[in-house]
């Protein structure tokens, strides 16, 4: 699929969009209500970036994800609720416009397959977290594994299905996305590993990440 050379972006206080991933996302905003309709009347596409913290202008981050309209369902209301599937992570260029929506100039970013020994060690390593997470979080790994049962298009998954399944999985960095998708609960951590390209540093990032939120027993 061509991604066009511009697109219009959407700026969310509390999602990423990953390629590959869905994305439910709920339109009520006048600007955007227009930016759904030009989408829906041209290419389908549209671009999700998280706002910049610290700041009070609204202001994307420069790494987003670029994702394809699959489904949208229009309210009674004018609003509408849509289902976002990502593509490719994407830099945001230049601002062709601002009104009545904001339009960037876009570059999509692509790592490039790389096996190594290191890679290796840092799948395995995460592998191990991602265990750990789903036998320890009780309280959230049966939300988890249904997410990823779905993701996969197979009935409800076991621990150890789900992690034979990512181990299986031929594309180490959709590996290293689906877990940041599925577990890690911190937008801006997310975020981190969208912006991360190169997949040794973008799994180092997700280790560091699992085992800051204290599921990891080894010093």
């Amino acid at each position: 699929m061509q991604i066009p050379g511009q697109a219009g972006v959407m700026i969310l206080g509390g999602a990423c969009l990953f390629p590959q991933a869905l994305l439910p996302v709920f339109i009520f905003e006048p600007r955007y209500r227009t930016l759904l309709a030009e989408s829906l009347e041209s290419h389908r596409m549209l671009c999700i970036a998280l706002q910049k913290p610290g700041t009070l202008r609204e202001t994307p981050l420069p790494i987003a994800g670029i994702g394809l309209i699959r489904a949208s369902v229009q309210n009674p209301n004018g609003t509408s609720n849509l289902i976002v599937q990502g593509l490719v992570r994407v830099r945001l260029g230049r601002v062709v416009r601002h009104q009545p929506y904001r339009v960037h100039a876009i570059a999509p970013l692509v790592a490039e397959p790389r096996e190594s020994l290191a890679l290796d060690a840092l799948r395995a390593r995460v592998l191990d977290l991602v265990d750990l997470r789903l036998r320890q979080d009780s309280a959230h790994s049966p939300e988890v594994l249904r997410h990823f049962a779905a993701r996969m298009d197979r009935s409800p998954a076991t621990v150890e299905e789900c992690v034979r399944s990512l181990r299986h999985m031929p594309d180490p960095g959709h590996m290293a996305d689906l877990v940041a998708v599925l577990l890690l609960r911190d937008p801006q951590a997310r975020q981190v590993i969208l912006q991360t390209v190169a997949l040794e540093e973008r799994f180092r990032q997700l280790v560091r990440f699992l085992r800051s939120e204290g599921i990891d027993p080894t010093p």
